[in-house]
């Protein structure tokens, strides 16, 4: 009977944490050849897509993303470059001189022979012809038959592409000199979830995709060598990554496997070499890249910090649960991909790590947790820096702790924009910024902010406890913020709506100050129209110290008590919650005060840290 509560008790704790009532998701399992005209960069491609519709109702139309028609002249994302008045400069190109320079978008000066395109020749579901168009990138597909709810069908498509100059991730021949880089290669279905249909057009952002398994043969001429997500199935018939293969005479094929991913990309070149690594935790790592004077010596460096941040990473965030990882030099930068990432090469080694770190972070805020990037901007890249800055601290600096805020660079970043007159708000589409400079901030910095603040807000060990939760309920599955709220509150015990509403959905911010010191009262006064709880640090002339904690009522709670070195030592004492409604409150002690500090350890994004001290001379 003992063991029977037991286990209820367990059940029971683990449904207050369970997905949203009534959570689906679509499923996909790509089967697909490849067949690459290497002199011309152009591929013939067919493909056997297994769908599976768990929605609950019929499907009368699906959508295919068709990233490649992007990089043509006229195109949406063509047109974005030319009206955005700070484009991407490494989407753009002078066409006059450098006196008087003349610039234009890539894409629009790129001939027929430089384009790409994705062109669909047949698609069928099972075996029964459909009908389809083509608009920009999204291919609409109408059905000869509705996929009913529980349903499993088959298409099978044939399609012919052409691979674009290198200009936005994607491409051939890149500055690097690297020969293909194949990213959003393969007409990719598009998401369908309890929010309808995903048909965002190619702009220049991120993606949201059904998880899946991927079989993908590559053929090819068989002096390339690839990296590529997945797990190599054939390493003995092809270059590079075992001495005793055998190679073929002319093309060589290479058969990748991948399972419960959104993403599939791969690179090739001739030149490229291979270094395998592997973590603690059993992870293959594989370093795919061209060697040179500028590579050779830091991606070798590179592979011992880049095992090791697998490790610690997984700890505090939940196991990598692949196989393998491979990163490979290619793209324009850096971009995350489903086991795999692609990253220009040609850097110092702390700049190769730091763009490994992100991408490889993007493991789990991304690809373990299908986020919509093209939605939640914020929750992809802001709380995958915050996982990079984690991890080049331990691993690449070599810490033996973090600071209660580990990236003050993040919140000068923010603060920078919020006093900009350019904030927009967070919850924005990302690709309808009217400026990179607010998308690139609230992407990566204020996500950070709302990370690390919310760990002041909670208590930080409730912080770490709702990163491990969240990566038990929501691993494989696609999170909305909301569902990380709810896992934050259920840990906490503290009501968290009114803080992520007004980060995220409005432009609001915070700033609270000190405004006198009347003897053994302290005066403290919201200056903003953002309420948050306020952590209040005094020493006494005597030369001790106490911390006064304000609740904030919305919060219907407190976070607990803090073992964190600013308040090693230091008397806490918990005063009566402060009203958002009431923009003053006073707080009374019984010693003679020297000093007063609003957060000292600076997790409160405070957009005037000035006025958050005050020194009683």
């Amino acid at each position: 009977m003992r063991k029977f509560t037991l286990i209820l008790c367990l059940f029971l704790v683990q449904l207050a944490f369970a997905q949203r009532k009534g959570y689906w998701q679509q499923k996909v399992d790509y089967k697909m050849t490849v067949d690459i005209k290497d002199d011309l960069y152009q591929y013939d491609g067919k493909m056997k897509l297994k769908y599976t519709n768990n929605s609950g109702q019929e499907l009368n139309k699906v959508y295919f993303h068709l990233y490649f028609n992007a990089f043509q002249p006229g195109s949406m994302m063509d047109n974005r470059l030319q009206n955005i008045v700070d484009p991407d400069r490494r989407m753009m190109v002078n066409t006059g001189t450098k006196e008087n320079p003349i610039v234009k978008s890539r894409i629009s000066q790129l001939k027929p022979d430089q384009i790409g395109y994705q062109k669909i020749k047949s698609l069928t579901l099972n075996g029964a012809a459909t009908t389809y168009k083509v608009s920009g990138t999204i291919l609409e597909v109408t059905l000869p038959k509705a996929i009913k709810a529980g349903k499993t069908v088959t298409f099978d498509m044939d399609w012919e592409a052409q691979v674009p100059e290198q200009i936005r991730r994607s491409g051939r021949n890149s500055t690097e000199g690297v020969a293909y880089s194949m990213t959003q290669w393969y007409p990719k279905m598009a998401h369908f979830d309890e929010f309808g249909w995903h048909l965002d057009e190619y702009i220049g952002r991120e993606f949201i995709a059904p998880f899946g398994n991927f079989d993908v043969t590559i053929n090819i001429g068989k002096d390339y060598v690839i990296g590529s997500s997945g797990v190599l199935q054939n390493p003995k018939e092809v270059k590079g990554y075992d001495l005793t293969a055998k190679l073929p005479t002319n093309r060589a094929s290479w058969r990748f496997v991948a399972k419960d991913i959104h993403d599939f990309a791969w690179a090739a070149d001739k030149d490229f070499i291979v270094n395998k690594g592997k973590t603690k935790g059993g992870v293959d790592i594989f370093l795919v890249y061209k060697p040179g004077e500028k590579t050779t010596k830091v991606w070798t460096e590179a592979m011992p910090y880049t095992t090791e941040f697998f490790d610690v990473i997984g700890k505090r965030f939940g196991e990598y649960p692949w196989p393998s990882y491979t990163i490979v030099q290619g793209g324009d930068g850096g971009m995350e991909y489903g086991t795999a990432t692609l990253v220009t090469g040609e850097r110092s080694l702390e700049s190769l790590v730091g763009v490994i770190y992100h991408e490889a972070a993007h493991s789990w805020y991304q690809h373990l947790f299908g986020i919509n990037e093209t939605h939640d901007e914020w929750f992809d890249e802001g709380f995958t820096s915050y996982l990079q800055e984690i991890g080049d601290q331990l691993v690449f600096q070599k810490k033996t702790s973090l600071a209660a805020n580990p990236n003050p660079g993040a919140y000068a970043s923010y603060t920078r924009l919020a006093l900009s007159g350019k904030e927009e708000p967070a919850s924005l589409l990302a690709d309808y910024y009217n400026t990179n400079f607010a998308y690139s901030i609230e992407a990566y910095s204020k996500g950070q902010v709302l990370a690390i603040q919310l760990g002041y807000i909670i208590g930080q060990e409730n912080l770490e406890k709702t990163f491990l939760k969240f990566y038990d309920v929501w691993k494989f599955k696609h999170p909305t913020p909301n569902d990380f709220k709810r896992v934050a509150e259920e840990v906490s015990g503290v009501n968290l709506k009114w803080y992520f509403n007004l980060f995220i959905n409005t432009t609001r911010k915070i700033d609270y100050a000190v405004t006198a010191v009347n003897g053994q009262t302290i005066q403290l006064v919201n200056k903003s129209d953002f309420a948050m709880p306020i952590d209040l640090l005094v020493e006494y002339k005597d030369g001790s110290k106490e911390l006064f904690y304000v609740p904030l009522r919305e919060m219907r709670g407190q976070k607990p008590a803090e073992n964190l070195a600013e308040y090693q030592g230091v008397k806490r004492t918990v005063l009566t919650d402060w009203f958002w409604t009431k923009p003053t409150y006073e707080v009374n002690v019984s010693k003679e005060i020297k000093t007063v500090t609003i957060d000292p350890t600076k997790r409160l994004a405070d957009v005037d840290y000035k006025n958050n001290v005050y020194t009683n001379n």
